[in-house]
């Protein structure tokens, strides 16, 4: 039987859509015509205050987009950004199938969500997605105040949860992410599809 009592998902990429990367931004400026150099370097110079819960997404649009006057309104823009996010049936179903081989082991294993990620978005995908089912926390960029790669988030995350790395895992779809989070001690899992979790969630212990 798995040692494992701890388990950390990223969301954008591993159990949907991103919620706000390069393809979804590029999809904005050609929705709503941007200048694409404009627009991606008032994005660079604020996406570590938005996702990291300092500013909120109507400060972000103000700086990003409406910082001249627009022909759309910002409520257009949210709805659109909220839009993009698809869940992915697939390892919705892993999870949901772990969740369940889970009940009754005599010591308890935590399923979480560890991202990157605005708080108004991250809020509209735990609620698209369905998470509150499948997961006890989520452990969030725009509530932890710090954001993946940096070491900083995983040191929070498993003082928080008091829990060992060595009986942790993360699962990411980046190796830069996955990098700090060994560098801990940590067991990883380098997503790529549903069916390859489930293989390596299995090797680990897991009967799903």
């Amino acid at each position: 039987m798995s040692t494992i009592n701890q388990l950390l998902f990223d969301i954008g990429g591993v159990l949907g859509s991103n919620g706000w990367d390069r393809e979804q931004r590029a999809q904005a400026v050609d929705r709503f015509d941007l200048d694409a150099e404009d627009f991606q370097y008032r994005h660079e110079e604020t996406v570590g205050a938005f996702e990291s819960g300092q500013i909120s997404l109507d400060e972000y649009l103000d700086v990003t987009i409406f910082w001249r006057k627009r022909d759309f309104p910002p409520e257009e823009v949210k709805t659109f950004m909220l839009g993009l996010s698809t869940p992915w049936p697939d390892s919705l179903d892993v999870v949901r199938r772990l969740r369940q081989s889970i009940r009754g082991r005599p010591t308890r294993v935590r399923l979480a969500t560890l991202n990157n990620e605005s708080r108004e978005l991250n809020e509209h995908r735990i609620r698209h997605f369905g998470l509150c089912d499948l997961f006890d926390v989520f452990f969030s960029s725009c509530w932890l105040g710090v954001r993946k790669p940096t070491r900083q988030i995983y040191e929070r995350v498993l003082g928080m949860t008091q829990a060992d790395p060595a009986k942790s895992v993360f699962v990411d779809d980046r190796e830069q992410n996955l990098a700090p989070a060994r560098g801990l001690g940590m067991q990883t899992i380098h997503f790529t599809n549903a069916e390859q979790l489930a293989k390596s969630l299995y090797e680990l212990g897991f009967q799903l």
